[in-house]
């Protein structure tokens, strides 16, 4: 079993509350953006798709330096944030899990998207000329039929919230025991003399995690699938 110090411990914490933090706030407008993009045709969409997949293909320190300017203290959303409500995302736990739930984004939306694209159709409408209504057409058919996709996309995003580095540590730093996560931890011992032992344990304990976080999104999907009947 690993032995981890107090200061692992507390990175492993912070790391799945980033990540959980980061799949519950971003998984209702994932779920919206992949709706409109399955279903909507609208002037405007390739851009629109475009820019939600935008952190896959950008080096994710440049998406935290977008974040930083656009939510800074200086930045025009973040001067907003902070003069309304007197909140600063910057360099706090809540900045680090923005940061995972931008770069987590574009997995969760396209799992969503093809799981929802997949949905028979002919099954809605059915549905609508028995007398339900656009909202109860979506919570009884859409909803459950792409259950797999979100089940799906919710475990991808909070696996690619745990290893999320380079946007965090440009929006939100590396502070102890508020921003320092899991690959913020491992990045700093590789710095310590001395720290190779803690290196090799927090490797090995995100591995394991990531690898339970695959893991669990495919045996669920397929449970799901198989409950559905699809």
């Amino acid at each position: 079993m690993l032995d981890l110090s107090p200061l692992e411990l507390e990175a492993l914490a912070l790391s799945l509350r980033v990540a959980l933090w980061s799949v519950l706030t971003s998984l209702p407008v994932g779920l919206l953006v992949a709706w409109v993009l399955a279903r909507r045709e609208f002037f405007g969409k390739s851009a629109l798709n475009a820019i939600v997949h935008l952190p896959l293909v950008l080096p994710p320190v440049v998406v935290g330096y977008l974040l930083l300017v656009l939510l800074g203290r200086e930045g025009p959303l973040g001067r907003l944030l902070y003069d309304l409500f007197g909140v600063g995302l910057p360099f706090t736990w809540e900045g680090a899990a923005l940061a995972a739930a931008v770069m987590a984004f574009p997995l969760m939306v396209r799992a969503m998207r093809l799981s929802l694209e997949s949905v028979d159709r002919r099954l809605e409408a059915a549905a609508r000329t028995l007398g339900a209504g656009p909202a109860g057409v979506f919570l009884t058919i859409t909803l459950p039929l792409m259950a797999p996709g979100i089940v799906v996309g919710a475990l991808l995003g909070f696996a690619r919230s745990l290893g999320e580095f380079g946007a965090t540590i440009t929006f939100a730093a590396n502070i102890p025991g508020e921003t320092r996560t899991l690959p913020l931890a491992l990045y700093t011992l590789t710095q310590t003399p001395g720290g190779e032992g803690a290196a090799l344990r927090l490797t090995a304990l995100s591995v394991a995690l990531s690898l339970a976080a695959l893991a669990a999104s495919e045996y669920t999907a397929r449970r799901l699938r198989a409950r559905i009947g699809v």
